[in-house]
């Protein structure tokens, strides 16, 4: 009569090793390993097991603005031109605010044949507190008013910015849906900071690429 409690327990048993053998577990079984989470990205927590891939996209458009800037801090200009975008070209804009209708802009052309022409004057805006314009050549602009090597050591921050100086600082309105790298020099002990200087470089998509469209100028103003 004992015979089927015998057959159930050794049926059960049999079961469980089966259960185990196939990697299966009960109900009540307590993991001691973390499951991989395979639920939607909303419902994820900040387990250890959750990975976060780092911003690619972010990290490359950052290597280009630095492969622009060491362009600029070293005068050797013409490195740039393929950054530049093809059918938009380059805007120059003195101060933080861009003047969409009336700072200068150079195709990839123009950009390459003012470097040789070294002598060509262009009014680039004019001078905050003085009034006056600054009437100078593509190479002498390059090299002193935007002056590259102020950021080799510079403070570099993608699509964020601080409120700094007095002047409105428009870049989102001027250029929407681009990407703007920020490059901060917060100047130095000798002058209490005055001297702080900012680059940014905007950036537009073309063809799946993304391309040099202004340099913005950004510092201290009256």
């Amino acid at each position: 009569m004992t015979m089927p409690f015998i057959s159930k327990l050794a049926a059960g048993s049999c079961l469980a090793f089966l259960l185990t053998a196939m990697g299966c577990q009960s109900p009540t079984t307590t993991e001691s390993e973390p499951k991989p989470n395979h639920q939607s990205s909303s419902n994820q927590g900040n387990s250890p097991s959750t990975l976060i891939k780092p911003d690619t996209s972010q990290q490359t458009l950052t290597q280009q603005a630095l492969h622009i800037q060491q362009a600029l801090a070293s005068k050797d200009y013409a490195s740039i031109t393929d950054d530049i975008h093809p059918t938009r070209g380059v805007r120059f804009s003195m101060y933080a605010y861009v003047h969409l209708d009336k700072d200068k802009v150079f195709s990839r052309a123009q950009f390459s044949q003012y470097l040789e022409e070294s002598k060509v004057r262009f009014t680039w805006g004019e001078l905050d507190g003085v009034g006056e314009a600054l009437v100078v050549p593509l190479p002498e602009y390059l090299d002193t008013w935007i002056d590259g090597k102020n950021y080799n050591n510079a403070r570099i921050t993608v699509n964020t910015f601080e409120s700094r100086g007095n002047m409105i600082n428009n870049v989102n309105e001027a250029y929407p849906q681009s990407d703007v790298v920020d490059f901060y020099y917060k100047g130095s002990d000798k002058y209490d900071g005055i001297d702080w200087r900012g680059m940014r470089l905007v950036f537009g998509d073309y063809q799946g690429k993304r391309y040099l469209i202004a340099i913005i100028n950004d510092q201290w103003t009256v």
